[in-house]
């Protein structure tokens, strides 16, 4: 147990420690980062190519991920509607843009999906190498986090503005615990140990991260369900946004998940006016920190 609580918390902390005011070299991190989450993917695919008995593990990964996404989207779609109804986010009128391509978007997200089959198909042959592919898994998830570290250290966020921004905050903790009511209720529905789904629903669309940190912990079907659950998530909310951000501005900056603070952020940004980006900012960053602390916690 302790010995993964360090590969998950010394990167990331040893990451965060890092301060760094060079633009190019950040951007140079944030384009290795983005080529952590195919590599890990791929690996990812691999693992699961060499399961036994692998047409009932598929069918438990389907099965899985769209019970998880289901009661973790729902439990959160009614906790965001009490706040809608109890804290309405009263805004000034604004234009609104027209949003990044969704057809585009929704083809990068596919891409992801893409990786994991062709590493999948890649495991199918069966050499013997590949079954070290599982260490590989742990040296990239070891390389993403202290990444991950280095850019929320660098993201321009600090412990103030993060705290002042009360709306990003608020909408923060009720997604965070909303979604583990949701992953304990899918977890009794299928008969997994609690731990397990509260680890799965920590993931908050994160899922380069949920999706090897938790095939590292319970093995390539948790992990590929939690991958697929928090895709999912990602795709929902790229349909949902431009449709309801103007009546339930605090449901789709929630819905949104870890991603607002950089893959929905644009969308966000251009639906919503430019007033949304500091909470979407904190939300996502509150998110993306406690997503592999309480990962670590739970697994």
């Amino acid at each position: 147990m302790y010995s993964g609580l360090l590969i998950i918390l010394l990167p990331l902390t040893l990451g965060y420690l890092i301060h760094l005011n060079n633009k190019a070299l950040l951007n140079a991190i944030h384009r290795l980062l983005n080529a952590m989450v195919y590599v890990i993917l791929f690996l990812m695919g691999t693992s699961l190519a060499l399961l036994d008995d692998l047409g009932r593990n598929l069918f438990s990964i389907f099965q899985y991920a769209m019970t998880f996404f289901l009661c973790i989207f729902t439990a959160n779609m009614l906790a965001l509607f009490l706040l809608e109804k109890c804290d309405p986010w009263v805004i000034s009128p604004h234009k609104q843009e027209k949003p990044p391509s969704r057809l585009h978007m929704i083809f990068e997200s596919l891409k992801l999906c893409g990786v994991l089959i062709l590493g999948f198909l890649f495991g199918l042959a069966g050499w013997s190498w590949l079954h070290f592919s599982n260490h590989a898994s742990e040296i990239a998830l070891i390389v993403l986090l202290l990444l991950v570290g280095i850019q929320l250290r660098n993201s321009g966020m600090n412990l103030k503005q993060i705290l002042l921004n009360r709306r990003g905050m608020i909408i923060a903790i009720i997604v965070a615990t909303s979604a583990l009511a949701g992953g304990a209720i899918a977890a009794l529905i299928l008969g997994l140990p609690v731990k397990t789904g509260l680890a799965l629903a920590s993931g908050y669309g994160w899922y380069s991260l949920s999706g090897i940190l938790l095939s590292d912990a319970y093995g390539p079907v948790i992990g590929s369900a939690a991958f697929f659950n928090d895709l999912a998530r990602e795709l929902a909310v790229i349909m949902l946004i431009p449709v309801f951000i103007d009546r339930y501005r605090s449901s789709v900056l929630g819905l949104s998940g870890a991603t607002s603070m950089d893959f929905t952020l644009p969308i966000l940004q251009r639906c919503g006016g430019v007033s949304i980006v500091p909470a979407a900012i904190v939300h996502g960053f509150v998110l993306s920190l406690l997503a592999p602390l309480l990962m670590a916690f739970f697994t």
